[in-house]
């Protein structure tokens, strides 16, 4: 899977998703550290990429919709983002990524947890939709 890393995660992240076969570059190697999630987002888009990242911004499929994207994935490391949990993440990602495809979709990943968002189908109307 081709996957890139927001600047809240680091060279030994993207180091352990290579490890697992993934093909990974980040926000840095863009020098696109600081930049507007919007920017961020568009940049993973155009090099055809899921992003990874730690920001729950990009939890909102209202404002980020993933149906138009490689794939977002955020992890959420509980209960606090240290190494441990952010490893225990990745590792649930991998797996996750072994099973299923994350493109055109959101994934909320967690230690021992993988939560998926699935867009209603366009043909529901508005007020069936949450």
């Amino acid at each position: 899977m081709r996957l890139k890393l927001d600047e809240n995660l680091g060279l030994r992240h993207a180091e352990l998703l290579r490890q697992a076969g993934h093909e990974v570059d980040t926000v840095h190697d863009e020098s696109l550290s600081g930049a507007a999630d919007d920017a961020v987002l568009a940049a993973a888009w155009a090099a055809d990429r899921a992003l990874v990242t730690l920001d729950l911004d990009f939890a909102d499929p209202l404002r980020f919709p993933p149906e138009a994207t490689a794939g977002i994935v955020v992890l959420r490391p509980h209960p606090h983002p240290v190494r441990s949990g952010i490893d225990a993440a990745l590792a649930q990602l991998v797996a996750g990524l072994g099973r299923s495809d994350v493109t055109g979709r959101l994934w909320v990943v967690g230690p021992g947890r993988l939560r998926q968002y699935e867009p209603p189908p366009p043909d529901l109307p508005a007020a069936g939709r949450r």
